[in-house]
């Protein structure tokens, strides 16, 4: 029983992930905290191998749509390499508590910066139509060092900080914002996964039936995620992350 439901949160998270490209991780780190027990070190490792395996294929399923901006994300992939690697030595310092609450700080942050944002770029039909907006090439480097540090402290693969600074910092069109994101996490999550694993904070029984899950998620949630207009995948984003936050740091009082 309990297989089959770790099996069905990484489907979830595997599709709902891709379709907002953020990886998920917000999602299976408080499931490992609040129902597992497991410590801050333990979640976020595991978390980030089961980003690591929605990112790439997700990645694969928006690689045949043919919507990755190659360029900005290499770019910003390879920013998010020593941030990473960074977090994931960092994590160790910190106690559950502090993870936890800062952690739900992080997220509310977000949420609140999402719910007063401005209206969205207009979104190509096709891909014939899209040209790389002009953007800080410097700013998107110290951002994505910071994605890559938080992302591998938190296990949350990063997309909800590039998703909306892509959108709303460096005007991309959400239509190419979110798969460029997914390949940014497919490149960056795997490198902090590696991190975790060579630590030994992965709980590897976890990962057969998450990944697993996660893997055939996101290849459902590359195929919805066109026929889904992007005010509902946002305002899907912030109901998510906002239950996540409020639970992780209620239950720390």
């Amino acid at each position: 029983m309990n297989e089959i439901i770790l099996f069905s949160v990484g489907v979830f998270v595997g599709m709902f992930g891709t379709i907002i490209g953020v990886g998920g991780g917000f999602i299976v780190v408080p499931l490992l905290t609040i129902f597992y027990q497991f410590s801050p070190q333990y979640a976020v490792g595991t978390s980030m191998v089961i980003v690591a395996l929605n990112a790439i294929s997700g990645t694969v399923s928006y690689v045949r749509q043919h919507r990755i901006d190659y360029r900005t994300g290499i770019l910003f992939a390879s920013a998010t390499l020593p941030g990473s690697f960074m977090g994931a030595y960092l994590l160790q310092l910190i106690s559950k508590p502090v993870f936890d609450i800062s952690f739900g700080i992080f997220l509310i942050v977000i949420v609140l910066y999402l719910g007063f944002r401005r209206q969205l770029p207009s979104e190509p039909v096709t891909m014939s139509t899209y040209q790389t907006p002009h953007f800080s090439k410097p700013l998107g480097f110290v951002i994505s060092f910071f994605v890559g540090f938080v992302a591998s402290m938190a296990g949350i693969g990063g997309g909800v900080v590039h998703v909306p600074a892509m959108i709303y910092l460096f005007h991309f069109v959400p239509f190419i914002a979110i798969p460029t994101s997914h390949f940014i996490l497919a490149i960056s999550a795997t490198f902090a996964a590696a991190s975790h694993a060579y630590i030994g904070e992965v709980a590897w029984t976890f990962i057969p039936y998450l990944g697993a899950g996660a893997i055939i998620g996101a290849q459902i949630g590359g195929q919805l995620s066109h026929k889904i207009k992007s005010y509902w995948i946002i305002c899907g984003l912030l109901f998510v992350m906002a239950l996540v936050a409020i639970r992780l740091i209620v239950r720390n009082f």
